[in-house]
Order: structure tokens, then C-alpha cells, then sequence
């Protein structure tokens, strides 16, 4: 029996999901594949594994519960600890695969192991979709991606009103019990992944697990329950507890739900319970999620180069103190300290603490910024590549910023921590 098979990346969900939509619309046996690629769990070029145990572990969660998920709709899942190039002609040969469905991806890394994946197996047929962005590209009103504006304002304003954000793709319906193959394959631990198992610190504000299912719970939670989304804005500089902002990023990161899915359920929000400007700000920051892909789409390589898309030059400084001193959460400004000690006992931080340690790091201490998104990179559990790296050059002063500007840490804390509060969450010692 030929079979068609789904590589999932960096979409690892089974509701609106454009590739196994397309692999089941073949009429052939649909087999699911997901690589654990050693190489993302490795020391990157500054220091830090290119993962650590915060995201793995969220990412073992949430192929766990796409593997539950696509059981139901009788869809094997075949979970590898390899490099997918030198793994999946193994899979092409034992299942008769003669059609891979999978996310398209453009940075670099990714682009690599695509074509590597391709040369392996050149007798399959490859088709790749564009699955993870709120405007797809071929409805942005813009002739081609170099047209894309520098400024996020002109992006939003234009796309807002000349552009539609297409419907979710139709609910998917169980296969016959005959496409499941009799096949299990283990999902690796952290253990097996060379990473160290953690108990989540109590104080975290994100406790949540990884997957579909978890993505929907807070979805629903925020948005349904408690409606907390109709004070989004007011509410999103919060620095503690679960209550504060959507905390959906996490899962928007590696496509446990789609930026199209949260549109479309805050558009029902409006239309059921209440439409203001809370509400809007949740698609204002899925614009600005967009925005970053295009960016990266527009410039490549370069959103990981010193000089960022500006090409600018600035004098750069590499302290290993410093360094030491920003990640342990032992610089002179409490604020910096109270998100870096967070951030290194959960793998989660607000975005405004996200905003000012970066622009500590990066225009108060002119230290390399890369330095800093490669950390976050490392270390956080909602880390996307292009959400990362263009706001690492925001703050750095490389990226889509004209203002170039610098926060006033002090000022900032005043202002979101008046009281104190959140610093001495995260300073001061537990008696217990």
C-alpha cells in the first residue's frame, strides 16, 4: 500500500494543520514522522545548547499528546532520535512512502536539513506549504517579499485592511482502523536527550504542559472562562502568576495551535461576549508574530549576523563576567535580576522583563546581542526563531526600530513593580 508521509516540524498539531490536510486528501496510508534531531540539543556556536530542558521537555509533552491525537484519527506516529537525513530512508523504504507532506521552513538551519532530506530520498515527491502565519504570503498586499515595509506600523496597517486571514481548515475525521500501523516507536526523555529532569519551580507563571490539547485548555480558560481576554491590554506588562497575558506563545512556537485558530476564537470572543480594544491587542500581537516571519523571509541570514538588516556598527563588547552576571541574575538592577533568575529557574519570562534585559544587555552593556538571543534561545520555553532573533534586534538597535532606543530600567520598575512585589518573588531567599 503506498503511503503518504507527514514530517512534522514546528506544527505539532492535528486540527488545522495544511500538510496532513493535503496527505489525507491523497487517499493514501498517512503515517506520521517526528525527529528528535540531536543537533538541536547541542552547544551552539556561543555556549549554550541550542535547547535545554525547559522547551524539551515541553516539546516530549506535546509529541506525547500529537501522538494521542492522531491515534484517534487511526494515524501512526514514528518518533526518531536521529538526524532526519540519515533516518528517513529507512522509513521511505519499510512503509512504501512515495509522498512527503511537511511545514515549509526558511531559515537557515532548517533549509539545510530540508534539502539534505531531499537529496536522501529524490524519488519521493516533497511538497511543502507555508503553515504558519496568520496572513499567508500569498495574500499580503505585496508583489514580493522585498516590498515588505521597515517599519511594523506601514506592515499592520496595510495587511489590516487589504488583506484576509483565511478560514481554518475543515475538522478532521478519523481514517479507517486499517491506516494504523501495528509500529511504536519510544518518545526520548530528557535523559536521552544528554539534558538533566527538573521539578517546575511553584512560583512559575507558565505551569502549563505541552500540546493540542493543553493549547486549548488555556485558550479556553483565558478567552471562555475566565474572559480575561477582554482585559488583554490591561493586563499583558503583568509580571506574576498565570493570570497576566494569553501565555499562548509557547505553543503558537511550535504550532500546537495556529495563529489562524487564536484569530478566528478571538473574532468569536467579539462577536459573542465583547469587542474592545483588549481584545483587538491580541491580533495587534499576532500581526506583530507575523511580522518577524516576513522579516526573516525578507532578510535571511542576516537577522543572525552582528550588524542585524540595518548592516550597522557598533562597538560590540565580549565579557565572560558580564555574561556570568546577566544569566545568574547578579547585575546592579534588582528588576534585571529578579527576570534573569526567573527565566533561568522556569524557562519563562513577562515581556516586559524580555524587553529589559535585553536592553540591558545589549545597549547598557554593549555586549554582543547575539550572546542574548542565543541564551534565549537556549533557555526559553515559547522560543521562536524569527519572534526571537528580530526582537533581539529591535532591542539591540539592528533590527526594525528607527528609534534605537534605551529602556530606563529604574523608571521601568517603578512602574511595574511599585511595590516590590516580583522583585522579591525572585530574589530573595524561601524560608521553605
Amino acid at each position: 500500500m503506498d503511503t503518504t508521509l507527514v514530517w512534522f516540524r514546528n506544527n505539532l498539531r492535528v486540527q488545522d494543520n495544511a500538510s496532513l490536510t493535503a496527505a489525507i486528501a491523497t487517499g493514501k496510508r498517512v503515517v506520521g514522522v517526528y525527529y528528535f534531531d540531536p543537533r538541536h540539543y547541542e552547544e551552539g556556536d556561543f555556549g549554550f545548547k541550542k535547547t535545554e530542558k525547559y522547551r524539551a521537555k515541553f516539546l516530549i509533552e506535546t509529541i506525547e499528546n500529537l501522538r494521542s491525537n492522531l491515534d484517534k484519527l487511526n494515524i501512526t506516529l514514528l518518533v526518531y532520535n536521529h538526524k532526519p537525513e540519515e533516518h528517513i530512508t529507512s522509513v521511505v523504504e519499510n512503509y512504501k512512502v512515495t509522498s512527503l507532506h511537511s511545514q515549509k521552513e526558511w531559515t537557515t538551519e532548517e533549509v539545510k536539513v530540508t534539502n539534505a532530506v531531499e537529496r536522501a530520498i529524490p524519488q519521493v515527491k516533497h511538497e511543502v506549504v507555508y503553515d504558519q502565519f496568520l496572513f499567508h504570503p500569498d495574500d499580503i498586499p505585496f508583489n514580493t517579499i522585498t516590498e515588505v515595509p521597515k517599519i511594523f506600523t506601514q506592515f499592520r496597517k496595510k495587511c489590516e485592511k487589504e488583506s484576509n486571514v483565511r478560514p481554518n481548515f475543515k475538522e478532521l475525521t478519523a481514517l479507517p482502523q486499517e491506516n494504523n500501523l501495528t509500529t511504536v516507536t519510544p518518545i526520548p526523555t530528557l535523559k536521552d536527550l544528554g539534558l538533566d529532569t527538573f521539578v517546575k519551580d511553584h512560583r512559575t507563571a507558565f505551569p502549563w504542559e505541552g500540546g493540542e490539547d493543553a493549547a486549548w485548555a488555556r485558550l479556553n480558560d483565558y478567552f471562555w472562562t475566565t474572559q480575561k481576554l477582554a482585559y488583554y491590554k490591561k493586563t499583558r506588562n503583568g509580571l506574576i502568576g498565570e493570570g497576566y497575558s494569553s501565555k499562548l506563545s509557547a505553543w503558537l512556537a511550535n504550532g500546537s495551535i495556529s495563529a489562524r485558530q487564536i484569530y478566528w476564537e478571538v473574532k468569536r470572543f467579539e462577536k459573542e461576549v465583547k469587542k474592545n480594544q483588549d481584545t483587538y491587542w491580541l491580533i495587534f500581537e499576532l500581526i506583530w508574530r507575523d511580522y518577524f516571519k516576513y522579516v526573516s523571509l525578507k532578510h535571511g541570514d542576516n537577522i543572525f549576523k552582528i550588524g542585524g538588516i540595518l548592516n550597522k556598527e557598533y562597538d560590540w563588547k565580549h565579557n565572560n563576567k558580564a555574561q556570568r552576571e546577566w544569566i545568574n541574575g547578579n547585575t546592579k538592577y534588582d528588576f534585571v535580576n529578579a527576570n534573569m533568575i526567573e527565566l533561568k529557574e522556569t524557562g519563562w519570562m513577562s515581556n516586559r522583563g524580555r524587553q529589559n534585559v535585553a536592553s540591558f544587555w545589549a545597549k547598557e552593556q554593549e555586549q554582543d546581542w547575539r550572546v542574548g538571543a542565543a541564551y534565549f534561545e537556549s533557555i526559553l520555553i515559547d522560543y521562536d526563531v524569527h519572534s526571537n532573533w528580530g526582537n533581539w534586534m529591535y532591542n539591540a538597535g539592528v533590527g526594525n526600530d528607527p528609534r534605537d532606543r534605551k529602556f530606563n530600567i529604574k523608571r521601568q520598575q517603578d512602574m511595574y513593580d511599585g511595590s516590590g512585589k516580583y522583585v522579591r518573588l525572585w530574589t530573595q531567599e524561601e524560608l521553605f
